[in-house]
């Protein structure tokens, strides 16, 4: 559980940004997403195939 406590004279804007930076920085907030639905692991499997490919041809590009 990601806890912020406001200090002294801190306006609730920044304190706003703190936790969502605790969030990112855990990954929360991205495993919720992941798992609002159902994915079949041969789904994920193609995805996580399809990125590896596109990183590969990413960096060849880039030399």
């Amino acid at each position: 559980m990601v806890k912020v406590t406001i200090k002294e004279n801190e306006t609730i804007d920044k304190a706003l940004k703190r936790f969502k930076k605790k969030l990112e920085k855990t990954g929360t907030l991205k495993e919720y997403r992941s798992r609002q639905y159902f994915t079949k692991p041969s789904v994920s499997k193609r995805d996580d195939i399809g990125k590896a490919i596109y990183r590969q041809h990413f960096l060849e590009n880039q030399e």
